[in-house]
């Protein structure tokens, strides 16, 4: 992991243990290197249960709950999927904040809706779900470090407002 990874999930962390709160994740393209970042900070043990990584459709129904309509109608790598992803990884990890990860990181897989670095998240903190969309550059290796990054920091950015209220 990069330093501003790093960074960002001992940043996470402090804010977690401040407000009280727990994450968890639920993963299909970055393969749970999300989670990989938050367990690396020391300590995560108290804000951190468990993670998911779903990289198929069954395992994203099964596991997380979500629909296979949603999945039909709109693809796992949709604004969709996510929010579902969300949803089910905090009831799943009886979590308080959840970050769901769907993307195409290549280097094939992309068509001209969706092309390779395609990423959807998810965010849920308690009761409320925002979704955050990104287009990566880069290789398979670069699009997944950024997606990583990207979760974090807004995942950072939601903390940080969630204790403004």
């Amino acid at each position: 992991m990069n330093q501003s990874i790093s960074r960002f999930a001992q940043l996470i962390g402090d804010k977690l243990q401040q407000l009280n709160l727990t994450i968890t994740c639920a993963e299909s393209c970055t393969g749970g290197g999300l989670a990989y970042a938050l367990t690396g900070v020391a300590g995560s043990s108290a804000w951190f249960n468990q993670s998911a990584v779903t990289y198929s459709n069954q395992a994203k129904q099964t596991l997380l709950g979500v629909s296979s309509s949603t999945l039909i109608a709109h693809g796992a790598v949709s604004e969709q999927t996510v929010s579902e992803m969300a949803k089910g990884a905090a009831t799943l990890a009886h979590a308080n904040m959840a970050i769901s990860i769907s993307g195409i990181a290549g280097p094939g897989g992309g068509t001209p809706d969706k092309p390779v670095g395609t990423v959807w998240f998810g965010f849920a903190l308690e009761a409320e779900v925002q979704t955050r969309h990104q287009v990566f550059s880069g290789d398979r290796e670069q699009v997944r470090l950024e997606a990583i990054q990207f979760a974090l920091a807004e995942a950072l950015n939601l903390l940080a407002l969630y204790g403004e209220s």
